[in-house]
Formats: structure tokens, C-alpha cells, sequence
């Protein structure tokens, strides 16, 4: 769904700005297709029974055969950064994110008492956690402060790095249908889930995030008028986190 020719280009275009060398996978993982790779980026993968279709059920994106494939291309000190957003992306990333200890929660995510699609969350809530990839470097880049759109939230294992943590005013709704919300969607309490986290695996580093929008920039596909990330007001350190999170990943940032 998130491409480097497509909805993705942005984020593309400001690590290639950065200095990274940024180009597109095709084709299943393989050990060959890594092999020149040093951070991999998944953001909002499917199975292509849910590409027109964002019901349940959610396969995996994944075979079992790609799942070892970058299991072991972290262990062996590659970079993974694993996006997963909202309902059906949960779903399709979930067996991929047990390989690395992450249970992903295929749902929604909302800020009550307002739903709306945008949330703000910052240090002063306490959602944002004290790591060297929010503190950037030097001290000028630190993030207090980043806009999300909707997404997900998962569960972590305790050696992970908060990042993003969801709070008491937040809930996740799990319908079966993606946006349709009925009087019977089930709802759960979101507060301790995360929407991103940092952990190491053997040599490599994996982040992972619970949502797309707020790594790139877009405009509705029904209004062109309505746009989400980078250049949303209120959204301004979203890019230099995506930096931050991508100099971590190629080792330009912390341990």
C-alpha cells in the first residue's frame, strides 16, 4: 500500500536527501534480495486477497520462508523498520512482528472525546518516552511533540524502547470491516499499548511503528484538500523523528 514510487515518495525523498541510497523491493525476501541491503523498510504491507478488500480475514503478508529470511537478516546485523497501521495492516504484519516479540492489535486507534484522525502526542503527556531517538543529536533536534493519523497499537516484550505509548484517553476499536464502526465493534482500553518502539535483535536493530501517515505526506484519495503528515499543521517534528528513526536504524545514532 506504501510504496517508494507511491504514497511513500516523501519519505523516500527525505532519507535520499539525508544521504541514504533508497530503492524499491520487488518480489519476495530473499537472502539474495537482502544481501546489499542495510536497513529494510516495510511500511503497510498486505496479502493480496485484502487489496481491494479491507475485511476480515487479514493473512500475512509474509510467507514463513520471508518471515526466517529478515528474522535472520537482523540477526545477523541488519536493520528492520517495520510499519503496520490500521486495520488490515495489523493483521497483515502480525505474524512478521511475533518473529521479533511484537503483538499487533488489528484495529483502530482514536483520541477521546474527540475521534478525530489526528492526535497529538508529546513528552509533557508522558507518551513519548526518554531515548536517544526522540533526543536526537544535537540537543536543537529533541522531540517533544509528534502528530499521528488514527493507526494501530501493539503489545512489546519488556526489553523493547518505548517510543510512543498510548494513554487512558485513548481506545481501540476492532471492527470487521476497516472504518465501518457499528454499536457492536468491539472496544478495549489502548492505555500501556504502543505505537512505537526500538529494540535490538542479535547484531541488527528493528523499530517498529503502529502508523504509516505520520513517516510521509499525503492527500486524501477522496478530497485532495485534506492532507496528513509532514505537512499537516502541528506536525512539524514528525520529519525530523523520521530522520532520527533512520539514522538509528543505519547506526548514525546511538547504541
Amino acid at each position: 500500500f506504501h510504496t517508494i514510487d507511491g504514497r511513500f515518495g516523501p519519505f523516500a525523498r527525505l532519507l535520499s536527501n539525508d544521504g541514504f541510497r533508497v530503492t524499491g523491493h520487488a518480489g519476495g525476501f530473499t537472502r539474495e534480495s537482502l544481501k546489499d541491503v542495510s536497513v529494510l523498510v516495510i511500511a503497510n504491507a498486505l496479502n493480496p486477497v485484502n487489496a481491494s478488500a479491507w475485511t476480515l480475514p487479514t493473512p500475512s503478508a509474509f510467507t514463513a520462508d520471508e518471515i526466517a529470511v529478515v528474522r535472520t537478516f537482523v540477526e545477523t546485523g541488519g536493520s528492520l523498520l517495520l510499519i503496520a497501521d490500521h486495520m488490515p495492516f495489523g493483521g497483515a504484519a502480525a505474524d512478521l512482528g511475533q518473529a521479533f516479540g511484537i503483538t499487533f492489535i488489528n484495529g483502530f486507534v482514536f483520541y477521546l472525546p474527540d475521534p478525530a484522525t489526528a492526535d497529538v502526542l508529546t513528552t509533557d503527556k508522558g507518551l513519548l518516552g526518554d531515548d536517544i531517538i526522540l533526543r536526537g543529536r544535537p540537543p536543537s533536534v529533541a522531540i517533544t511533540r509528534l502528530m499521528t493519523f488514527t493507526g494501530t497499537a501493539f503489545r512489546a516484550p519488556a526489553s523493547a524502547r518505548r517510543l510512543m505509548s498510548l494513554g487512558a484517553e485513548h481506545l481501540l476499536l476492532t471492527p470487521k470491516t476497516a472504518w465501518v464502526f457499528l454499536a457492536d465493534t468491539p472496544q478495549l482500553p489502548a492505555a500501556g499499548l504502543l505505537q512505537g518502539a526500538a529494540l535490538t535483535v542479535g547484531k541488527g536493530r528493528v523499530a517498529v511503528f503502529a502508523e504509516a501517515a505520520m513517516f510521509t505526506a499525503q492527500t486524501d484519495d477522496t478530497d485532495p484538500k485534506v492532507k496528513t503528515g509532514f505537512t499537516t499543521p502541528g506536525a512539524e517534528s514528525n520529519k525530523q523523528f523520521a530522520l532520527n528513526v533512520a539514522r538509528w536504524l543505519g547506526g548514525q545514532l546511538g547504541p
